[in-house]
């Protein structure tokens, strides 16, 4: 199917705009190699690499200016909406939108407190393998030294190469590293700003989302001109939806749009040489528009990968809502949520111990999710074969709060005792038992639901296995009160493992001396295991089992 019939089927444009369109893109060349940049190519990546396979567990920083008011996620847009929580805060702490917009919030947001190192170092000491920093989100504002996006970091509010810091930080303390790229959405999430109040004294004043270069003489953004950073010089869709989708009356990017975008990225992959890039997207970055954004940014990210590790592709791309086809081509990403059971292919959860964007609110009624909740999430996702990329919001300055320090504190924790269990691990033969493998809460935009209503007993365990197949981990998600696991999958009778159990060893457990042998007996109800006397696991636990 062409580009032009895809368009006319799923956005429901005129033939003409679209042949018009998809012929108008004028995308720079990409780097010569092995991958091309169509499907037929891109599903020969097949899998991802082995360092991605082996992390496991990654840490993100989901920071940017709209931390600065400390609201919450999509301030930038929610400020522009009359009534909301935000447009009121917005007027009380930076005035009137019409003439103080989101521009006025990225020039006061100066990232005060911006120390990379010594957060990656805590990151990685808590058990982080991979780092994720926030490149640009849907409010298009790049957070690196951008040749094609005049509102970055350098040139406006913290005058700092913020990913350059961060991409520094995370090789120094031994970290891959990966940035997130959202906005391809900047075009329609940002079409609110074109509006004015309906009421009041401000009505029909509009908003700051149409002002242009002329218009900043003698301000501070004087020189700067606010297209480049909104992105509103066309006609708003019908109804106002956050992303193109014209069936429900949304307008669609052009041309010059989709190559800036494409530019920004090209620019940011050959820069600052991230190990993997998170498109905040469904399949691709303006799917549904035009592939061929998307499909020549894979194609050069994966031939210069190979160019700069010696003929391995090292890279990882990832997004959301991925068919079997597509998944051969890049990571499928479920974004607060997780897969229902054990995948062919390597994925990955995104996931938020609160709101996207920091939230003071969280903090102060200490709403976030709690260290045993991601634990088991994690050995859920693993077992899986999937990896769990964890965002912990940042205040404005660039540090987390204590709530946050305490929370990753005790993930580390856990993951220094029983991480043979979770890293360099592959799925088993069936990803689990107990109570909560026969419900499934749906998740929010995909799958399952990240972490369970529903509370977990000690009969609920996950599996995985070392890569050569020898060892097997059960890693028990609640402490028994009897002291004892029964694991039903391991019976004398069982399908899964038709041979002998030689020992059962309690992961963690022997310091320098090995993981302590337990007891355990066997029969047709299943594998039978005593811990010790002294045992003292909050949390979970993980058994190590071979033959």
């Amino acid at each position: 199917m062409t580009q032009a019939k895809l368009c006319v089927l799923l956005l429901g444009c005129s033939l003409a705009t679209a042949v018009a369109q998809t012929n108008a893109l004028k995308l720079p060349p990409i780097a010569a190699g092995p991958f091309q940049a169509d499907w037929n190519s891109l599903t020969n990546y097949q899998s991802a690499p082995e360092w991605f396979r082996d992390a496991k567990f990654g840490i993100w920083a989901h920071w940017g200016p709209q931390c600065q008011p400390e609201h919450g996620d999509w301030y930038a847009r929610s400020m522009y909406q009359q009534g909301s929580d935000d447009y009121k805060s917005h007027i009380a702490e930076y005035g009137h939108p019409s003439t103080n917009g989101f521009k006025d919030v990225i020039h006061v947001w100066k990232a005060a407190d911006f120390d990379p190192d010594k957060l990656l170092k805590f990151y990685k000491e808590n058990g982080a393998k991979y780092f994720m920093a926030l490149a640009v989100h849907h409010d298009n504002f790049d957070l690196w030294n951008s040749k094609y996006q005049p509102w970055n970091s350098v040139n406006v509010g913290p005058h700092k190469d913020l990913i350059g810091g961060w991409a520094k930080a995370a090789r120094k303390n031994g970290l891959r590293f990966a940035v997130s790229v959202h906005a391809s959405h900047a075009w329609s999430w940002y079409e609110v700003s074109q509006g004015a109040d309906k009421t009041g004294p401000f009505a029909g004043v509009p908003y700051d989302g149409k002002l242009t270069k002329a218009d900043g003489k003698g301000k501070w953004w004087d020189g700067l001109d606010p297209q480049d950073l909104y992105a509103q010089n066309h006609k708003p869709g019908k109804k106002l939806v956050w992303d193109w989708d014209p069936r429900q009356g949304s307008s669609v990017p052009d041309a010059a749009y989709m190559e800036k975008f494409f530019k920004r990225t090209q620019q940011l992959w050959d820069d600052y040489h991230p190990d993997m890039v998170y498109f905040d997207d469904d399949v691709l970055p303006l799917h549904g528009v035009t592939d061929e954004v998307g499909l020549n940014l894979l194609a050069h990210f994966y031939n210069t990968s190979i160019q700069r590790h010696h003929g391995q592709n090292e890279a990882v791309i990832t997004d959301k809502h991925l068919n079997d086809l597509e998944r051969h081509a890049e990571v499928y990403d479920i974004e607060r949520g997780k897969a229902e059971g054990i995948l062919p292919q390597p994925w990955q959860t995104d996931t938020c111990l609160g709101s996207w964007h920091y939230d003071a609110n969280i903090f102060k009624y200490h709403y976030y999710k709690t260290a045993p909740s991601v634990i088991r999430m994690l050995a859920d996702i693993v077992s899986k074969n999937g990896n769990l990329m964890l965002s912990v919001p940042l205040q404005r300055g660039g540090q987390p709060d204590a709530d946050e320090i305490k929370i990753v504190s005790e993930i580390g924790a856990w993951l220094k005792v029983n991480g043979k269990a979770i890293y360099a691990t592959r799925p088993w033969k069936i990803y689990g038992e107990g109570p909560s493998t026969k419900v499934a809460e749906k998740g929010t935009f995909d799958g399952q639901k990240d972490v369970s209503d529903k509370p977990f007993t000690p009969e609920d365990i996950r599996f995985t296995q070392s890569k050569d197949g020898k060892t097997l981990y059960a890693i028990v998600l609640e402490i028994p009160t009897n002291g004892k696991v029964t694991i039903k999958s391991l019976a004398a009778n069982s399908k899964y493992w038709s041979g002998k159990v030689g020992s059962v060893r309690l992961v963690g457990s022997g310091g320098w001396f090995g993981d302590k042998k337990l007891e355990f007996s066997r029969d047709e109800n299943g594998l039978h295991v005593s811990l010790p006397e002294k045992f003292n696991g909050k949390i979970a636990f993980a058994l190590k089992v071979r033959a």
